[in-house]
Order: C-alpha cells, then structure tokens, then sequence
C-alpha cells in the first residue's frame, strides 16, 4: 500500500542518515505517517524530523532536508515533497498510484485489506463471560461486539485466534441462583417464603423453577435443602448457558473455548496458584486471612486471597485462570471487561507480574454501559430486579447487523445511546442502513447493467485517467486507506474505526452516485467508474465482514 511503501522509504533514508551521521538506530521511533486534514498539505504527512532532531542534534526542518535528499523512491509514486511549519513532510502522490489501488482491490477481491502483519501468534480473547445466572442484557451485547470484532481484525492482520468464554459456574453467586429457584419452586406448591430483594427476581427464575416442578414434581420437597439448592443451581445455570450460548450464536459469535471456573477448582489451580504466589515472597498472612502484596506491583492495596474462613476470594479463582491462559501458550491474552471493573486491572496485572509472566502480554478493553432509548427516551433498566432489556430482545426487534453496527459507532470506552427507533429507521441517520444500502445501491447497478447487455470487463482493464473529478480522487484515496485502518483495529484493539472509516466512504459514494451518472454512453468513461464501483462494493464487502455484518445485495 502507499502508506507502507512511504514508511518503508522513510526508514530506509533515516537508517542511512542515521549510520552516516552515528546515530545509533535503535533509538529511532518507528515513523508515523497522517493523512492531513487539509488536502493542500498534501497526501500523507510525517513529523519523522521533528521527533528524530534531538538524536541527530540538528533543527527538524534541517533534518527534514537531509531525510528527503536521501529518501529512494523506486516506484516513483511521489509527485513532490514539501517541508512545512516547525518540520512537517508533506507528501504529494500522483494520480496514478491512486488509480492503481484500484487495480489492486479489483484483483485481490476478498484478500484486500487482509495481511500477514501477525505472522501467525497466538492471540486469545475472552469477552462476555457473564455469571450464568441470568440472559444476557444490551450490556453484554456491546461487549460481545467488540470482542468479536476485535478477533476478526486479529484474524485478518495474520494472528491465530482463539476466542473464549469464562464460565463462572463457582463461588457465592451459584448458590444465589439456586437459592432464588428453589425459593420460586416452594412458591409453585403454595409454599410462603420470604424472597431477599439480592436475590435474581427475573420471570426466567421462575420459568426454570416450573420446569423442574413440571419433570421433577414434588421430588425436591423431601430432599435435603442443600441438595436440592446444589442441583438447582446446575440446572439452572445448564438451562441459562444454553440460551447464552444460542443468544450468542444468533449475534454471529462463535467461541473456540468455553472454561469452566469450576475447572480450576477441580484441578486444585487455585490452592497451587496461592501457593506458588506464596513461595515467590507475594503470600502473607494477616488476622487468619491470606493476602497477596499487589501494592508491590503498582496497586492501591494488597489483596486477600483467601478469607479468614477459609473460603477463597474471586480474585483467587482470576490468577489461577490467567495464569492458565499464559500456561497455554498466547503471545497475547486479550480481557474485554465492563467499565465497571477498571479498578480490578491493577490488581490482575499484578499478579500476572508476580507469577513471572510479562503484565504488557495482557490487555484489558474497558467496555462502558449502554443507555438504551426508544425515540429518544430512556428504557428503564435494572439487573437483580429481572427489569433490564435483553440482547436477545434488541436482536429481535431491530436485527443482528442493526445492534453489532451500532454498538461500534462509538469507542468502547465511552458512553454509548442505543436507539431502538433509529436502528429500524431506513434513512442516512441509521448508521448500518447507510453503509448497507450503499452496498446494495451498487450490486443494482451491476443488475441494471447485465440487464441492459452490459458486461463490465474487469480484466481488461480501462482507462482509469478520467477518473478526474475531485469525487473520485477523494474516494480513491479513502479505498487506499482500508488496510491500514483494519491494522489499527487489530494494533490499538480499537473496533470503532471501521465504523468511522464507513461513514467517510458511504457519504463521500453516496453524493457521488446522486451527481453522476455510472452507466452511460461514454463507453471508456463507463469502464472506468465501474472499476471504481466495483472497488467501493469489495471494500465496503471486506469492512463489514470484519464487523460480523451482512453485506446485503438488495435492500
């Protein structure tokens, strides 16, 4: 791609000046390069001088000089190079690499935008991983599309992937859900009971309570109340991990693993864990609990790991479970977590450190809450109290592509406003509808063309010089943008700008389709918009297949 053929240019010349000059390489930054927000600075600009000059010991804009004077350019797509401001490089590229983008997405298809960048490491990552003690609500649902995402851009820069599910089917919260189940199940036999207000208040309990009365009967009546919790407490959870599992599926999520909590109990992972911790000098004890010195590691305070009781913490069961992950193999594990717990980072990398593993293999994306409107209006939500809105509900009423699009039009770490109404609307203010029905605008026209016996050569080439209108310059120069922007998603695990690089595409197309005629009897001029179409169509194709959304050809 230009942008890598620049860079790559740029490197070289610095690595040159650098051995001339004996400046040691090593302590030159890798060189960046922007597109400026002004079109007359240029095609792409780099601040490669200004950050360089302190090693050199000389003023940027000398610098910048001396770079260019050494900089090979053996393709000779550079039309001209400026120096600007305090050391800028402006960069200004001829029209003809930009028409050979197109040539290159024609010709790579489905490949283009896809790389090797990852050279194959082992990347997991873990998202969702809800308590299976309830449906997964629109919460879960932005989650699941940025880890999704984040995988898919992972797979297409060149990593092996493996995404995962935690199951915390242990601990405290379990026996909450068979708690609250066999308390509805007594209810079922005119049972008076006394329902804490902690406990999950949600109709689903009492739909699994009349099942096990409707196969089990009475049986759990003449049982011991222990038993009859624990079992409902399988059940349950058995019952609410399948319909997580489907809810799942139905999103366009498929996980690779899905790793019992359980598990690590089984294996005495925890106990040896703890132990191993305690062995390295990070276990002490104090006032009969045990506790893990996390303040030696950058956080606020130490840990307890295991309670003056006896019973073991949350976060116990969270070493022994990344202490796995690490255990497995990943070059890097990757957490997608809820706002809510940025305050347990600091402590898991901590133990990451302790336990000998490199804290910077493991990357953990804080995903904010959704605030689910309807026509602009607020959908009461509440967890416990079984008054939340569920993502199978969202999916249901406004589609699969709908809700992953939309959860993605904004950071992950910022607040998100879902609008139902708006997400079902067919107009330019729904997001999703505006890239999809560019993309079904274009496969009508290739219809409209076969229909009038009009057969677009793509082999043949055409002339692609008269695609002069400042239009399609523009969308010449974002369609060459596409591979970098998915190397930034998979790079700073930021899914969000794919969504931002659409809507520049889809708007720039769509003023471009409503001003200009495709199919006309300019035959040359025909050929070559169509090879600019068909360049749109492979792109916005590619994007939305990282996205997990269909690309639909009628709309």
């Amino acid at each position: 791609m230009i942008d890598e053929y620049l860079v790559r240019c740029l490197n070289q010349s610095l690595k040159e000046l650098a051995a001339e000059k004996g400046v040691d390489p090593a302590q030159l930054r890798d060189v960046a390069l922007e597109v400026p927000k002004i079109e007359t600075h240029g095609d792409f600009a780099t601040n490669a001088a200004m950050v360089s000059a302190r090693f050199f010991k000389e003023p940027p804009r000398k610098l910048a000089e001396q770079i260019i004077s050494r900089m090979p350019d053996p393709e000779k797509l550079v039309d001209g190079i400026e120096i600007a401001g305090p050391g800028f490089i402006n960069f200004f590229v001829k029209d003809k690499a930009w028409q050979n983008v197109l040539k290159t997405i024609v010709n790579m298809a489905e490949d283009y935008g896809r790389s090797n960048r990852g050279e194959g490491k082992r990347v997991q990552v873990e998202f969702v991983s809800a308590n299976p003690t309830g449906p997964l609500h629109v919460g879960h649902g932005r989650g699941a599309a940025v880890g999704d995402v984040i995988a898919r851009a992972l797979e297409a820069t060149g990593y092996d992937v493996s995404r995962e599910y935690y199951i915390n089917d242990a601990g405290r919260q379990m026996e909450i859900l068979g708690h609250s189940i066999f308390l509805r199940y007594l209810q079922l036999f005119g049972r008076e009971v006394d329902f804490p207000e902690d406990y999950y208040q949600g109709k689903y309990i009492e739909d699994i309570a009349r099942e096990l009365k409707d196969t089990k009967g009475d049986y759990y009546l003449g049982v011991e109340e222990s038993q009859a919790i624990n079992e409902m407490s399988m059940f349950g959870a058995g019952k609410i991990l399948d319909e997580i599992r489907q809810d799942l599926e139905d999103f366009g999520i498929k996980y690779d693993c899905w790793f019992s909590e359980r598990s690590l109990f089984e294996k005495s992972s925890v106990e040896k864990t703890i132990t191993e911790l305690q062995e390295r000098g990070y276990v002490y004890e104090n006032e009969g609990a045990r506790w893990f010195r996390s303040s030696e590691f950058g956080d606020e305070k130490d840990r307890v790991v295991v309670r003056s009781n006896g019973a073991l913490t949350y976060f116990a069961s969270d070493l022994a479970y990344h202490k796995d992950k690490f255990e497995r193999g990943f070059n890097m594990v990757i957490d997608v977590w809820g706002a809510d717990h940025h305050g347990y980072v600091p402590r898991i990398k901590a133990g990451i450190k302790a336990l000998g593993y490199d804290e910077k293999k493991l990357q953990i994306i804080l995903v904010q809450l959704v605030n689910l409107l309807r026509a602009g209006q607020p959908v009461a939500m509440s967890t416990r109290k079984g008054e939340f809105v569920t993502l199978r509900e969202v999916m249901d009423e406004v589609g699969k592509d709908a809700a992953r699009y939309i959860f993605l039009t904004r950071r992950s770490d910022s607040h998100l406003d879902f609008d139902l109404e708006l997400a079902k609307e067919r107009s330019s203010d729904n997001p999703v509808y505006y890239v999809q029905y560019a993309h079904a605008r274009i496969c009508s026209m290739f219809r409209v063309a076969e229909k009038n016996g009009i057969e677009p050569d793509f082999s043949a080439g055409a002339d692609l010089n008269l695609l002069e209108l400042p239009q399609e310059k523009k969308i010449m120069k974002i369609l060459a943008q596409f591979p970098s922007v998915v190397a930034d998603c998979a790079m700073f695990l930021e899914p969000h700008r794919l969504p931002y690089y659409l809507d520049d595409l889809v708007s720039v197309f769509h003023s471009y389709y409503n001003k200009n005629r495709v199919i006309s009897d300019n035959e040359p001029l025909m050929r070559a918009r169509f090879y600019l179409v068909r360049s749109i169509q492979v792109v916005l194709k590619n994007a939305l297949d990282i996205l997990g959304v269909d690309a639909p050809e009628k709309m």
